[in-house]
C-alpha cells in the first residue's frame, strides 16, 4: 500500500508522480535488454551477468557524462526525446576508445519538478542510445529537487561499464611515424561547446523553427539538437578484423586536446583539412562569432566525432570494412615524428 505524503508534496515532491514516471519507462528499459542484463525498474541496484567464455583476461571499462547546456535546446524547443541518445553516446564512445563492447548503462535524472510524461520521453532517448550501442539500461535514478531546479528544467547524466580482453585494449605506444589517422564524421555539434554556441547564437532569443538555407533547409534547433552519433557496432566490427593501434573521441576540447591522448610522446598527427566536409553548422558558428580556425578547432568536433591511428597497411581495408558496416569514414591525416601534438 503507497501512502501519499501530503506534507512532501507541498514541498514540491511528488512521490506518486515519481512512481507514474518509473511505470512509463518499463517499456522503454524494455527494449534494451541483451544476454545477461536484468533490466528491473525500481530494483535498488542494477544486475548484469557478463560472458566471459573466450576471454583471457577480462578488463572493465567506464565511463560517465553528461549532456550539458546543450539541455538548454531541449527546454526551448519542448523536446526531450533525443537528449538520452547524446548521454549514452558521450560515454560509450568514451568507453569503445578502449576497445571495450558496452555491457550496460544506468542515467540520472535531476528535476524541478517531476513530469512523468517528460521523464518517460527522457528515458526512452537513453533506451533508443542503449539499443543503438547494444547494451542495456538496467537501472538509474530520478531525483526531484525542487528549489534546486526550475520547474521546467532538468539534468541528465549517466554512465556506462564495459569489458575488453586486456590483450585487445588499443595500445597508443604502437603508434609510430607513418601510421595514418581515419576519421569517422560527427553527426554535428554532438554534445560539446553549447555554452559558447548558445552565446554565439543567442539562441534564447533566435528562431529555433524557420528553416534555413544555410543549414541545408533545417531549422536552428533541429541543427543544434541532432543526436551525437554513437560509432560503437562498427568500430567493435572493425576491430574483431583490423589492428588499430589507438582511438580518440573527439568530445570538448576538440582536435586540439582529443588527437594528442590517442599519441605517444614522439609523435604529432598532420591533418588534411580537405579530406572531409564540416556541417554547416560549424561555418555559420565560425561566421557569426568571428571565431578563427584555431578557437574553432580547439573547442568542436568540426565533423569529425572519432579519430582512429592505424599502419598505413591496413587503411584500405578499415575504411572498407567500416563503409561495409554502414559507418561513412575517410583518411585525415597521418602520424609523424615530434612533440606530441596537432597540425592542421
Amino acid at each position: 500500500m503507497k501512502c501519499e505524503s501530503t506534507h512532501y508534496r507541498d514541498a514540491g515532491v511528488d512521490i506518486n508522480a515519481g512512481y507514474r514516471a518509473v511505470e512509463l519507462m518499463r517499456s522503454s528499459m524494455a527494449r534494451t535488454v541483451v544476454p545477461g542484463a536484468d533490466c528491473d525498474a525500481g530494483g535498488f541496484g542494477g544486475l548484469f551477468v557478463p560472458d566471459l567464455k573466450g576471454m583471457k583476461q577480462p578488463v572493465l571499462v567506464s565511463g560517465t557524462d553528461g549532456v550539458g547546456t546543450k539541455l538548454k535546446l531541449a527546454f526551448l524547443m519542448d523536446k526531450h526525446d533525443t537528449v538520452g541518445i547524446d548521454c549514452v553516446a558521450m560515454c560509450v564512445n568514451d568507453v569503445l576508445c578502449a576497445g571495450a563492447k558496452p555491457l550496460f548503462f544506468l542515467d540520472y535524472i535531476a528535476v524541478g519538478k517531476n513530469v512523468p510524461e517528460r521523464v518517460a520521453q527522457i528515458v526512452s532517448g537513453v533506451a533508443e542510445g542503449c539499443v543503438q550501442a547494444g547494451c542495456a539500461l538496467i537501472g538509474g535514478e530520478t531525483a526531484e529537487m525542487p528549489g534546486f531546479y526550475d520547474e521546467n528544467e532538468y539534468d541528465l547524466a549517466g554512465f556506462s561499464v564495459g569489458m575488453v580482453d586486456k590483450g585487445e585494449i588499443p595500445d597508443k605506444n604502437n603508434v609510430k611515424a607513418g601510421d595514418v589517422l581515419i576519421g569517422l564524421p560527427s553527426s554535428g555539434l554532438h554534445s560539446n561547446g553549447f555554452s559558447l554556441v548558445r552565446k554565439v547564437l543567442d539562441v534564447e532569443h533566435a528562431d529555433l523553427h524557420t528553416p534555413l538555407e544555410q543549414l541545408g533547409g533545417q531549422g536552428l534547433g533541429e541543427t543544434l539538437l541532432m543526436p551525437t552519433r554513437i560509432y560503437v557496432r562498427p568500430v567493435l566490427d572493425l576491430l574483431a578484423k583490423v589492428k588499430v593501434k589507438s582511438i580518440a573521441h573527439i568530445t570538448g576540447g576538440g582536435f586540439y586536446e582529443n588527437i594528442p591522448r590517442a599519441l605517444p610522446e614522439n609523435c604529432s598527427a598532420h591533418i588534411d583539412l580537405g579530406a572531409w566536409a564540416r556541417p554547416n553548422i560549424f561555418t555559420l558558428l565560425e561566421r557569426t562569432g568571428g571565431m578563427d580556425q584555431g578557437e574553432m578547432f580547439s573547442t568542436f568536433n568540426m565533423g569529425v566525432g572519432m579519430c582512429l591511428v592505424l599502419g598505413k597497411e591496413d587503411a584500405d581495408k578499415a575504411v572498407e570494412t567500416l563503409e561495409y558496416a554502414g559507418q561513412h569514414a575517410f583518411v585525415m591525416g597521418d602520424v609523424r615524428r615530434g612533440e606530441k601534438s596537432v597540425h592542421l
